[in-house]
């Protein structure tokens, strides 16, 4: 493989020097370009979409075709451990993921088996390979799963919720029953993991985005817990290289120590804490990722750049930061104030790192 000419991603996740502060965006390959538009329109569907490697590299390179982000995120989806698992995934426009065989019972549970990566997900480890080979060295590229308690929420739920009422029954009233479906969840997500950095990702994201819905109780004993299994079982080097791993909790505040202490390299934030904050809670021990209010981008770009300059400043000097958005990028957001942000944290964030 070509040696990486922006290494700025994996420096900073390290707490390494930069020249300025890296940017990516979660959900930067997406619905508010028009050419994945045209590309997801062609493939017929999603799901076809995520399981043709051709399509998901193409895909995964449309953003850095247009904007000089630091990093490339595989374009996967969440879910495809559940659907190697044979649940039935299906995602439908403006509905979401709906699953044919939700797991309910304890049978449901016990007939889970860990999918074989290169097997039951070779899909996925061909566009990681696909897509290193189109970049060339230019930029890192980052995989990613869900983590196991919110793929469960999905799994035992049956697709989007908002109340979680089965997911919190279980946890409740057959908390074995839970304890078993999470860990045979986190044994996958670390085969999973380690066979996309056997593949070529240079960095990993694991999403857990539905721990803050917990209580402190059960964040710790159905989601931290797990997620620890699941970083204990990473292999963090490959080619003689450190694997970055970051974690993102949306909701995570009140448990910034905790999450800080579980192994992972990085932090990642949402919007409802100040990053200055974060960083003199944990960012001595980890680097941050994070976390402009995705709703800032449809701003005007003179806000946009207000509001990136005041999150640089709050981190304040020195390396350790990964600007992101504290969620995922809406559909509606107008390309060019993308772009207006991009070169706006390169730009003011150049004296931060002097």
């Amino acid at each position: 493989m070509p040696s990486l000419r922006n290494d700025r991603l994996l420096r900073a996740l390290l707490r390494q020097p930069v020249d300025v502060t890296p940017i990516w965006i979660m959900r930067q390959a997406g619905r508010y370009l028009p050419e994945y538009r045209e590309t997801r329109e062609r493939a017929g569907n999603f799901m076809t979409l995520c399981t043709t490697p051709e399509l998901a590299c193409e895909v995964t390179l449309q953003p850095l075709a247009r904007f000089p982000l630091d990093a490339a995120i595989l374009f996967s989806d969440i879910l495809t451990i559940p659907h190697a698992m044979g649940l039935g995934l299906t995602v439908q426009e403006g509905i979401g993921p709906r699953f044919a065989r939700p797991v309910r019972t304890e049978g449901d549970i016990n007939a889970l088996a860990v999918p074989d990566p290169e097997q039951d997900l070779r899909y996925v480890m061909e566009a990681i390979r696909l897509i290193r080979k189109e970049l060339d060295g230019k930029q890192p590229l980052i995989g990613f799963a869900g983590s196991p308690w919110t793929l469960a929420t999905y799994m035992v739920e049956g697709g989007s919720s908002t109340a979680f009422r089965r997911i919190k029954s279980l946890i409740y009233d057959r908390p074995r029953s839970a304890h078993r479906l999470l860990d045979t969840l986190a044994r996958a997500v670390a085969d999973y993991l380690n066979a996309q950095t056997a593949a070529g990702a240079q960095a990993l994201m694991i999403f857990d985005t539905w721990g803050g819905m917990l209580t402190a109780a059960a964040f710790h004993e159905f989601s931290l817990r797990y997620l620890r299994q699941v970083l204990a079982a990473l292999r963090r080097e490959h080619d003689g290289q450190r694997i970055p791993v970051i974690v993102f909790t949306k909701g995570s505040g009140g448990w910034l120590e905790a999450m800080a202490e579980s192994d992972c390299d990085a932090v990642g934030l949402d919007w409802n804490i100040d990053i200055g904050e974060a960083r003199r809670r944990i960012g001595q021990r980890v680097a941050l990722q994070g976390n402009l209010d995705p709703a800032v981008l449809f701003a005007t770009p003179e806000r946009i750049r207000t509001e990136a300059s005041a999150i640089l400043a709050s981190y304040g000097q020195g390396p350790g930061h990964v600007f992101n958005l504290g969620h995922g990028i809406e559909p509606e957001v107008e390309p060019d104030h993308v772009r207006v942000l991009v070169d706006a944290v390169h730009e003011l964030s150049a004296p931060y790192h002097r």
